[in-house]
């Protein structure tokens, strides 16, 4: 039970400490964001990766700062139950009008964590559930922007519209050709639209900061229109250093879904509201865990914090049980998963046969490489969790001794918190989302036979997507290892994503080389190969008898990719990246880009169903005074 009275100035401080550790967090974070414009205006690319990167470290060099002065100036792991509890209350009180509340209330659990009992991981000491509400949330500087902004319309004259659009951001660049750009905008807007006619209420609203990843700044918005919502995306380009265009124009809730895929890297987008940015993110793509769309925002953090709320409520109001992962084993993971939730569980095994050769250390040396690295849309992003609990009855017999004969040091059954139920803890785990293994899906092709044409049509399209995933991991500085079909999972949008990172390189400490040719007869006809190999040494040659045995898979590939089997390709990528070329990366398709169709080329001329929209009626209410057409809260 809480208690009645706040009466320890002891409590007040350090819940003071805490809030001032967050805010200090926050700053920086929202500094390195803010900073994403100048590195994009200025295109200095090498400069926006390495923000990147180090943006990802900044949550715990705080929480350990924090954690530090706690134990420094007040002793805090000598503090007793009842000190505690007023700390999480004085701490809600200053959260009631602070801006940033739900991401303050995670840094509390975060550092709290560190310093008190697993035991005391509950309601009265850390927040299991949110205390402060972030529905309507915005910013009461007047001077500030909002988060976002509503543009409207006159008849006729959307392109005009996309031009204000586009100079609020006030970037310190110059249009290639501006008006090319808004009426290309403009069409292609058309074109989505459609036959729909003008309602009073229609709108453009968007996102008051842009989106920046990569080379690239992305407009986020949405167009309203009565009961119709259209979301966009607007991806903002260098033709040359200083010189912008639009290079496309998406629309739908699934090209969103891309753009802010699990497998890209996190966008950089100053945002004093979060919640708020978060809340119209959620309005363009309803589907999208909110959990998803704080870590594509770089607040990882409070995204796993809501996915363990998620996971947790799941486990709540669902009976089926953990289970070992359908697909082929691997060798240094043990991978489960839950049927009804969309994510697999991964636990580094405690030994490893032949031919592996590497240590738990390494490998999770690896699964940060990939988390503080450009994933290019073609590798999963992965939450690392210690010290899950579980009860034992939601998981199935063969899994525990799986577990048990791979991973025993990863493993406790007990009842640790002495309230009567036994708990399966997991020391360590990695959890990621859950995609169809390549090698299945290719599988139900072969399964369906060559005479099937959408089995044919599937294999097509998994070859082809397997290899661009290799492509791009590559013009990335990304270097598989192992690149068999079983490592690589195909998502429900159909895009191949590599999720085994246990042998990836960087492609410039790779060594790629053509096989020798055979010294003599008896070196052709050995199994045994008869040159050197050096550590780092890969021969894309030897590719093929691994990947291709199966000639549908092999004919697909060698129309598609067969450069993937020789050296020069790797070797002219390898080339590029060590003289410093950021290779452009598209979260799209080709076909989406207005240099490649001119955006509407050959298409008719489109009347504008807005041109009319000062002759739409406006509706009355009861009181006699005008009403717009809305579906808020229909």
């Amino acid at each position: 039970m809480l208690p009645r009275p706040l009466d320890s100035p002891l409590a007040r401080d350090v819940a003071q400490a805490m809030i001032d550790g967050f805010n200090r967090h926050y700053r920086l974070f929202r500094t390195e964001s803010a900073r994403a414009k100048h590195r994009f205006e200025t295109c200095d690319w090498h400069g926006q990766q390495r923000a990147q990167r180090e943006r990802i470290e900044f949550y715990d060099l705080r929480v350990r700062e924090c954690q530090k002065r706690l134990e420094r100036e007040f002793e805090a792991h000598k503090q007793p139950m009842d000190v505690w509890q007023q700390v999480k209350l004085h701490y809600i009180g200053m959260l009631v009008a602070h801006p940033q509340p739900e991401l303050a209330e995670t840094f509390f659990n975060s550092v709290s964590t560190r310093i008190l009992h697993r035991s005391y991981f509950h309601n009265d000491f850390i927040f299991v559930r949110p205390a402060i509400s972030t529905e309507y949330l915005e910013t009461d500087d007047p001077r500030a922007k909002t988060t976002y902004q509503a543009f409207y319309p006159q008849p006729g004259a959307l392109s005009d519209t996309v031009h204000a659009v586009l100079q609020s951001f006030d970037l310190r660049c110059t249009f290639e050709d501006l008006e090319r750009d808004c009426h290309r905008v403009a069409r292609a807007m058309l074109n989505e639209w459609g036959a729909d006619k003008p309602r009073p209420n229609f709108q453009v609203q968007v996102l008051s900061s842009l989106f920046y990843r990569n080379k690239g700044a992305y407009l986020v918005g949405k167009i309203i229109n009565g009961f119709r919502e259209l979301p966009f995306a607007l991806p903002l380009l260098h033709r040359t250093p200083g010189t912008l265009y639009v290079d496309a124009a998406l629309f739908g809730e699934e090209d969103l879904l891309i753009l802010f895929s699990f497998s890209r890297a996190y966008f950089m987008v100053d945002m004093e509201i979060p919640s708020a940015t978060v809340q119209f993110l959620r309005s363009l793509m309803p589907r999208k865990p909110r959990a998803e769309i704080y870590n594509a925002l770089g607040l990882a953090k409070q995204g796993k914090n809501l996915f363990y709320r998620d996971l947790l409520w799941h486990l709540r109001h669902s009976t089926d049980k953990f289970r070992i992962a359908p697909g082929i084993k691997g060798m240094v993971m043990l991978v489960f998963d839950l049927p009804s939730f969309p994510y697999v569980f991964k636990i580094i095994k405690d030994w490893y046969p032949p031919p592996k050769d590497t240590t738990r250390e390494q490998i999770r040396g690896k699964y940060q490489l990939v988390k503080q690295h450009d994933r290019v849309g073609r590798m999963a992003d992965t939450m690392e969790f210690s010290l899950l609990a579980f009860p034992r009855a939601r998981f199935e017999d063969d899994l525990i001794a799986e577990i048990e004969k791979f991973a025993p040091s990863q493993l406790e059954i007990s009842d640790r918190d002495g309230d009567g139920q036994i708990e399966v803890i997991i020391a360590h785990a990695y959890i990621e989302r859950r995609m169809i293994p390549l090698n299945l899906y290719l599988q139900e092709a072969f399964d369906a036979g060559p005479d099937d044409a959408a089995a044919s049509a599937q294999l097509e399209h998994a070859v082809i997507e397997y290899g661009n995933a290799i492509k791009d991991l590559v013009a990335a500085n990304i270097f598989p290892g192992d690149m068999l079909w079983k490592n690589f999972g195909v998502t429900r949008h159909g895009k191949v994503v590599f999720y085994d990172y246990d042998e990836i390189e960087y492609i410039t400490d790779c060594n790629f080389r053509r096989v020798p040719a055979p010294r003599n007869e008896e070196d052709e006809m050995s199994g045994e190969i008869w040159y050197s190999v050096a550590k780092h040494d890969v021969f894309p040659e030897t590719f093929g008898p691994f990947l291709l045995g199966n000639p549908r898979v092999r004919e697909a590939f060698m129309r598609h990719h067969a450069e993937l089997l020789e050296p020069e390709f790797w070797q002219q990528t390898k080339a590029r990246i060590q003289g410093g070329e950021v290779i452009d990366f598209f979260p799209y398709g080709v076909h989406r880009r207005f240099d490649v169709n001119g955006g509407v080329k050959g298409a008719p001329e489109l009347p504008d169903p807005f041109a009319d929209i000062s002759e739409v009626p406006v509706e009355s209410n009861d009181s006699g005074g005008a009403r717009i057409n809305s579906d808020l809260g229909e």
